[in-house]
């Protein structure tokens, strides 16, 4: 990326389901849904949405190598989006084990985002 114009942090849960590519997902949408970037089309080249780089950083507590990277780059509605995985989240108790919501054990993930969009 040449040069970074805007970042958005997020977090999101997987309570149930020890699922990491749920919870970095909605890490991703917690970092962008409330933004608006009305200029940025006039910054980039071409002033085309397809022009912007969005690189997604994740920091995930655990089960990286199940992070569908193609369903996080979905979040993303326009450009060309990386994703960069990184050691960090947290597990810590839901406080129940729920069978019907797919529960492995009673942990949650946490995942963290950084969301850099320029181009």
């Amino acid at each position: 990326m040449e040069q970074i114009v805007f970042i958005e942090t997020g977090m999101g849960v997987d309570v149930h389901g020890q699922n990491v590519t749920k919870a970095a997902v909605r890490a991703v949408k917690n970092a962008i849904h409330t933004n608006s970037m009305p200029g940025i089309r006039s910054i980039l080249p071409e002033q085309s949405l397809e022009n912007m780089h969005v690189n997604i950083k994740l920091a995930v507590p655990c089960d990286a190598d199940k992070l569908d990277h193609e369903e996080v780059k979905k979040a993303i509605p326009y450009g060309t989006v990386t994703v960069e995985v990184l050691n960090g989240g947290m597990l810590t108790t839901s406080g129940i084990y729920l069978e019907d919501k797919e529960d492995k054990n009673d942990l949650m993930y946490i995942v963290n985002a950084s969301v850099e969009v320029g181009y």
